[in-house]
């Protein structure tokens, strides 16, 4: 039987899945592997299934490889060097579609949480220091009828297209790397032009070298004083230090991030803020959505340990 390593523990339906196809070790701790876990597991498994964080650098494909993949639980895989990993002959994979409704979601949690002041309001509550409801106490942004921007028109990016205009009557305005004609919705030109039309900005696009703070300073300078900017892509999508200057002074309206540059580091600054929500990256945080995500995985695995083009390569 083929042996398979796997990063962090996944939900025991898919951990039973996997036994039944391989040799299976799994990882006690919940911390992403380190460099030298990395090359250990390439060494000794004929593939690897990792995840967010894991530290498939470009110095994890040295050594030894017995490995012929790896099967990545996610969609995004910024943790992986892919060019790396082909250098020595290693197909990667990751798991599309089982995120994207999930995803989406959470960015719409964000929206409104954001927009409707909720976060501040809990904690007024938990606080002990609400004292009844007044007709002008913690008046937020009304979503309905306003003009969402979104950065990464791909399959999440159409679906939070899909629910704000469904269900909110949104304006769409969408920057994407190329060319794509989305119903109901404008293409512009640039990020900044889009930052500029949109009262929500939310960020859907992959992790890249290309991509690395694409709302940086200039991005955030070109959005309206009440705009609100949402994050679920990857942290380094955002320039972090920018955005906590732009919360601080007043320069927009608010923030809602699910994903930080320096996870699970989550600067103080951001912390002390009331005009950002903040969650643990929950985007696809389901037993339904892992478990798909985790039943796809396994395809790509057993296609990997069986030397066939598997379902999702990236």
């Amino acid at each position: 039987m083929k042996k398979l390593f796997v990063s962090r523990a996944l939900p025991d339906s898919v951990m039973a899945a996997l036994a039944e196809h391989f040799d299976v070790t799994c990882r006690d701790a919940t911390r992403p592997m380190g460099v030298d876990e990395c090359r250990a597991a390439l060494a000794d498994h004929d593939v690897v299934l990792p995840t967010l964080g894991d530290a498939f650098t470009a110095d994890a494909f040295t050594g030894d490889i017995r490995a012929k993949g790896l099967a990545n639980f996610g969609v995004g895989f910024n943790h992986i060097d892919v060019d790396a990993a082909r250098a020595v002959g290693l197909v990667v994979t990751n798991t599309p579609g089982a995120v994207t409704d999930a995803t989406a979601d959470t960015a719409m949690t964000l929206i409104l949480m954001a927009a409707r002041r909720a976060g501040e309001g809990e904690r007024m509550v938990r606080a002990g220091d609400w004292h009844g409801w007044h007709p002008v106490q913690m008046l937020g942004m009304h979503v309905s009828g306003k003009t969402v921007g979104i950065i990464g028109m791909g399959r999440i990016g159409q679906a939070i297209a899909k629910r704000c205009t469904a269900g909110f009557g949104m304006k769409v305005v969408f920057w994407n790397r190329s060319d794509k004609s989305i119903d109901g919705a404008d293409q512009l030109a640039s990020v900044a032009d889009v930052c500029t039309q949109a009262d929500v900005v939310v960020t859907a696009l992959a992790a890249t070298a290309e991509t690395r703070h694409i709302i940086d300073a200039e991005a955030l300078s070109a959005m309206q004083p009440h705009a609100i900017l949402v994050n679920i892509a990857r942290g380094d999508v955002v320039d972090e230090a920018a955005l906590i200057e732009a919360l601080q002074s007043g320069a927009i309206g608010g923030a809602g991030l699910d994903v930080y540059e320096r996870e699970p580091t989550v600067p103080d600054a951001l912390k002390a803020l009331e005009n950002v929500v903040l969650l643990p990256h929950l985007g696809t945080a389901a037993l339904e959505v892992r478990e798909d995500m985790g039943r796809m995985a396994l395809e790509n695995a057993v296609a990997i340990a069986e030397g066939r083009t598997p379902p999702n390569p990236v």
